[in-house]
């Protein structure tokens, strides 16, 4: 039994153990450091263009939290990060980290209105972007922001590895990531992660040892796009924690994946229902994973056809459940080692559930309720205040309905709110609905999900026209696709004479989901949707599945 301890930026960590890296420290940053110490040479991220070891990817991570220490920036401000997956990104994750700074990851598919809305939110004092996102960033960036881009002059001044990074002790209840999410409310609200929700669910995780989530050995593809927290922290997050070994590809390509998979044996997948649907369709693509040990699934619920397909090639999938606000898994079935289609299993050890009605009581059993949890890997409430955190108890409602079965493995079965889940991506309509209402000729519009055997739901949008417009509605088609992100907008639009309305003037959605008998101009762009898009609008975790 190895035993060692160092000293690192933050504080000593005693790290004892090789088979689990041991871990006890404040900062999310200091598990490469504590990786690269004991497994120097083993590959951390292996890209298209280099491999990159423990010791490389600390060294990397030690240059860019130098390289910020020299920005004038202070410890708890924020900086976005706007990058495809990449090993940029995590340097500039984890050197972010280090610096004592706060990281704001953004989609990078967002358009420069969706980047601005969330670096006004966060207050970000510094942005990293790269060739492929810069323009829109500049574009949304407010007035004087700095905007650093991969590659440039700028950046290698900044990862020159000159300077050292900083010296000082991580409070583990300090902010350390903040995600913006749709939340509940409709516009998105960042999430703030500390250190210690972020660890914490990581320590919750490996607490289950058979199946074990992630050990040392494994190889492991992370193809899900990392600004979303299911990639973030319970892939890189578990990689860095175990010390083992992510392949990274920034777009999902069903064949393309199964090469990686091959080339590289890799042997645990952080996957989502629209990786696995599209895998399904490839005749031998159960004889291509014979290297894989754990194959999970999050962020939306997996179709039994899919999970029984899989199952039939002596491939089992392990599907959890998880959000944003719980860093992310709440619940999985590898935690009884029992796999069921359409079950989240358990909660992880360390994390409470129960099933409660709309007055907070549990429900009867059998019954459904609406699932609230309690653990240390919740978040601290709503950026900027905490607001609409967890309760004076630890408790935090989710807005999610389940029923556990006589197993309690829990079953989700709705949604409370009218988020839309598209390829695990959760999609709030109001937004939707204040975009297109600026759309010229459009009097009012409501947006509702349909459901779609790829996506799990597409995006509807009925539309009323201004008074003497023609509006068509390949028109406000053209609108939504050039002021939202690609998964958000509409893909199916009817233009109709006028909405269901109640007394107080509320409009009524429930027959909207079905066809307009009379709408006046149509587009139905839905079938367009075969080819499952992860990369750019795959599985985040503040949905009904992790």
């Amino acid at each position: 039994m190895l035993a060692l301890v160092l000293v690192c930026h933050t504080r000593t960590i005693a790290a004892p153990g090789y088979g689990t890296l041991t871990f006890v420290g404040a900062n999310l940053a200091d598990l490469v450091q504590v990786a690269a110490t004991q497994r120097p040479d083993v590959p951390a991220i292996v890209t298209p263009d280099r491999t990159t070891t423990w010791a490389e990817l600390d060294r990397l991570v030690r240059a860019v939290s130098g390289g910020l220490t020299t920005r004038r920036l202070d410890r708890g401000d924020r900086v976005a990060i706007v990058l495809g997956n990449s090993l940029e990104f995590v340097t500039s994750y984890f050197g972010v980290l280090r610096a004592g700074l706060v990281a704001v990851p953004i989609n990078n598919s967002y358009t420069a209105t969706e980047i601005d809305a969330v670096l006004t939110s966060s207050g970000a004092k510094l942005v990293i972007a790269d060739r492929q996102t810069s323009h829109a960033v500049r574009h949304g960036a407010p007035d004087g922001l700095p905007v650093i881009e991969v590659g440039s002059d700028e950046w290698r001044r900044l990862t020159v590895g000159s300077t050292p990074p900083p010296d000082f002790e991580t409070d583990p209840e300090s902010l350390a990531v903040l995600i913006y999410t749709a939340g509940t409310s409709g516009q998105p609200k960042g999430a703030m992660l500390t250190h210690r929700a972020l660890l914490s669910n990581l320590e919750q995780l490996l607490r289950v040892q058979d199946p074990a989530p992630m050990t040392p050995d494994d190889v492991v593809l992370i193809v899900l796009p990392m600004f979303h927290i299911y990639a973030l922290n319970a892939a890189l997050g578990l990689v860095a924690r175990c010390g083992a070994t992510a392949v990274i590809s920034d777009r999902f390509d069903p064949e393309g994946s199964l090469k990686l998979i091959e080339d590289h044996r890799v042997t645990n997948i952080a996957g989502a229902p629209p990786m696995y649907i599209a895998w399904s369709a490839i005749p031998d693509f159960a004889a291509r994973m014979g290297s894989i040990r754990m194959l999970a699934s999050g962020a939306a619920p997996l179709l039994p056809a899919v999970y029984d397909q899989f199952a039939s090639a002596g491939l089992t999938i392990w599907e959890g459940y998880g959000m944003t606000e719980a860093a992310p898994v709440i619940t999985s079935a590898i935690v009884t080692a029992v796999s069921k289609a359409g079950c989240v299993g358990h909660p992880l050890p360390g994390v409470e559930t129960k099933l409660v009605d709309d007055a907070g009581v549990e429900v009867e059993e059998g019954d459904p309720g609406e699932i609230i949890v309690r653990g240390a890997n919740l978040f601290s409430g709503y950026w900027p205040d905490g607001a609409d955190g967890p309760d004076s108890d630890g408790w935090f409602g989710t807005g999610d309905v389940a029923i556990a079965d006589g197993d309690g493995d829990l079953r989700l079965v709705d949604r409370r709110r009218d988020l839309i889940l598209v390829s695990g991506f959760n999609v709030y309509p109001r937004e939707i609905e204040m975009v297109i209402a600026n759309a010229p000729g459009v009097a009012e519009v409501a947006v509702v999900g349909v459901t779609h055997p790829y996506t799990g739901e597409a995006v509807k949008a009925i539309v009323v026209a201004s008074a003497g417009v023609d509006l068509q509605s390949e028109d406000v088609l053209g609108y939504a696709q050039k002021h939202l992100a690609r998964f958000k907008a509409p893909t199916i639009v009817e233009v109709v004479g006028a909405l269901p309305h109640s007394v107080t003037g509320k409009i009524k959605k429930g027959g909207l989901k079905s066809p307009s008998p009379d709408a006046k101009s149509v587009s139905d762009i839905s079938d367009l949707l075969t080819e499952p898009d992860v990369g750019d609008s795959a599985a985040q975790t503040d949905s009904p599945s992790s």
